[in-house]
């Protein structure tokens, strides 16, 4: 999952971050409202962190014309404010949740898995495919009984697959959801993912879950199949 960060104040923008670089998201991070609308609509993100008090463009007018630019992605807005009237203009901007700093890191991780659950890709905590499952809220993975250990990066590549199970992913849909904007695009590193995800995964295992569609993309699913 990649988020987006849009907050002036660095030492809550890195605070945040890291917080969620430990969750295994992908976090991208601007520091005022026209690069954050701008990396906004370049991007495909799962949620938008997006703090009002911004230099260049404030988070209402950055709401507000992501919403009309056709951007869906949940936001959630962070501000010092606290008057019933803030966060009322906010939600009516088309804001999903509303924030009032200071805040817990566990409050504003619960409130982005709460949006993230409302899309019918995310609704369970618990993800199976075949005898492989996930168990997103406490990064555990068992097949067949038995734990396999992944890197960061790489469940964050298993969710996002088993998310999207029995569709084929393309690898640039998988950079602008697992990787942050710092990706290289010009190196195999999602090619050697899959390959450690697959060494891991299947090795040892008659029925295989992971699969590539030479030109088109990847994609795990219960049987070998098809798409």
């Amino acid at each position: 999952m990649r988020i987006l960060i849009v907050e002036d104040d660095k030492k809550i923008a890195s605070f945040i971050k890291k917080g969620l670089t430990e969750e295994q998201y992908a976090v991208d991070v601007c520091y005022d409202g026209e690069e954050g609308l701008y990396w906004a609509e370049q991007s495909d993100y799962d949620v938008i962190i997006l703090d009002i008090m911004l230099p260049k463009k404030n988070g209402m007018k950055v709401c507000k014309e992501l919403r009309e630019n056709g951007i869906n992605s949940p936001i959630i807005m962070l501000t010092a404010k606290d008057a019933i009237k803030d966060k009322i203009k906010g939600l009516d901007e088309g804001a999903d949740d509303y924030l009032t700093k200071p805040f817990a890191f566990e409050e504003l991780l619960a409130r982005i898995k709460a949006l993230l659950r409302r899309n019918q890709q995310y609704k369970t905590e618990i993800l199976k495919v075949a005898d492989l499952e996930f168990d997103t809220l406490n990064h555990k993975v068992r097949r067949a009984g038995k734990e396999i250990i992944l890197s960061g990066k790489e469940y964050a590549l298993l969710e996002y697959l088993m998310r999207n199970k029995g569709k084929s992913v393309k690898e640039t849909m998988i950079i602008e959801h697992v990787w942050d904007r710092n990706f290289d695009s010009f190196s195999n590193v999602v090619n050697v993912y899959i390959h450690h995800l697959r060494e891991k995964i299947d090795r040892g295992f008659s029925k295989k879950l992971i699969h590539t569609i030479r030109g088109v993309g990847y994609f795990i699913k219960d049987d070998e199949g098809s798409v």
